[in-house]
């Protein structure tokens, strides 16, 4: 069956999603009564019921008297699906399993050291087994990396060796026997923070994932932008000075060799020697002025960098995660400073704020990912009908 953008079964099957998606974003347990339904889809009383009903012989949806008032109440239906998300990271493997609303169930993670495809997509499928015997019911997974994606492979072999050449979809569709999307992690983590992190009621942001290196993720108009090669938000690889260090990129004085943790670990290495970035952040708290040096150094780094960006994009908040965020304000108020000495206008105001989901952003946006495609899914399939 064929369905065109201006057909009657497209519009009904944008308005369906339009029904799921203010289910899923209230929030999967809970309920809206019908009115509250038209009201936030702005869709017809008489549509949203017609939708409803559709939905329910779907099985998509439940509806049960409303508890003291009259009507009823419409809830995602708790055996629609589940849906997983995997975080991919350079030392940690992280699955967890999440309903169609796209909220987190359970999960695991595991840390590990170097690791190839193989390795990864291995623990990936141990962990799911635990959440879930074999993957049984899974409709969909999201599994994000943390490297440019194009046109399903790693786009940069420097940022993620183990994964050069590799087409990820069908490999890890066959190793992990679930239907797979793939997605880069700061993506990923944009995606989270927005939903139900530091980012809620912001419909453009900016989100920073700084550790090893500096991931970036987009949100315009409410919606990840992954722009026209699908490699948008590699703010990591702005050039601060073309005569700096090198990069793994190949380029000179990239923004993540002046502002990720690994560069401020370098800093100090000498004076703090084998120290991690949890040590170096420690011994700034405790008052040690070259750890609490290089932290604001790349803070100021990072402040600078996001100028370019926020003169661009305009966004309302740029929301800083990963291992650097763990520095607060001894990172972020030298990147707030910096920031209002390279923008214009009204943008001095852009406010830069911690990530609320952590290390969880990642794993958090997977499944949320994951649920947009299972609802998109069946909601087509209710369209289409029988091949």
């Amino acid at each position: 069956m064929t369905i065109g953008p201006g057909s009657t079964s497209a519009l009904r099957d944008a308005n369906r999603r339009r029904v799921l998606d203010a289910l899923r974003l209230h929030g999967g347990g809970t309920s809206l009564s019908q009115a509250d339904l038209a009201r936030s889809t702005g869709l017809a009383a008489a549509t949203v019921s017609t939708l409803v009903r559709e939905l329910t012989e779907a099985g998509l949806v439940a509806v049960e008297p409303a508890s003291g008032r009259r009507g009823s109440a419409v809830r995602l239906a708790g055996d629609a699906g589940v849906v997983a998300g995997v975080d991919v990271g350079r030392s940690h493997v992280a699955v967890a399993l999440g309903d169609v609303s796209g909220r987190v169930l359970r999960e695991e993670r595991r840390t590990v050291g170097p690791h190839g495809h193989e390795e990864a997509l291995t623990i990936a499928h141990e962990l799911l087994s635990v959440l879930t015997p074999g993957g049984a019911g899974v409709r969909h997974l999201v599994l994000g990396l943390p490297a440019p994606i194009r046109d399903d492979v790693v786009g940069s072999s420097a940022v993620l060796p183990g994964w050069d050449g590799v087409v990820i979809t069908p490999t890890a569709t066959d190793r992990l026997g679930v239907p797979v999307t793939v997605e880069n992690d700061a993506n990923l983590g944009a995606l989270g923070e927005h939903r139900v992190g530091a980012g809620q009621g912001h419909d453009c942001l900016v989100y920073l994932k700084v550790g090893s290196g500096v991931g970036g993720g987009v949100i315009l108009d409410g919606a990840l932008f992954r722009g026209g090669g699908g490699t948008a938000g590699e703010v990591g690889h702005l050039t601060l000075d073309d005569r700096g260090p090198l990069c793994r990129c190949g380029g000179r004085g990239c923004l993540e060799s002046y502002a990720s943790a690994d560069a401020v670990r370098a800093q100090v290495e000498e004076q703090l020697p084998g120290a991690s970035f949890a040590d170096v952040v420690a011994a700034a708290q405790a008052g040690n002025v070259s750890a609490r040096r290089a932290i604001a150094d790349a803070g100021r780094n990072l402040g600078w960098g996001l100028g370019s960006v926020v003169n661009l994009l305009s966004p309302t908040l740029v929301v800083i995660g990963g291992e650097l965020a763990s520095a607060g304000d001894l990172v972020l108020e030298p990147a707030r400073q910096e920031l209002r000495r390279h923008v214009l206008g009204t943008a001095v105001d852009t406010p830069v704020e911690a990530s609320q989901l952590g290390g969880r952003a990642t794993l958090v946006g997977a499944v949320l990912a994951a649920a947009d495609h299972l609802a998109s899914t069946l909601s087509w399939e209710m369209t289409a009908g029988p091949a």
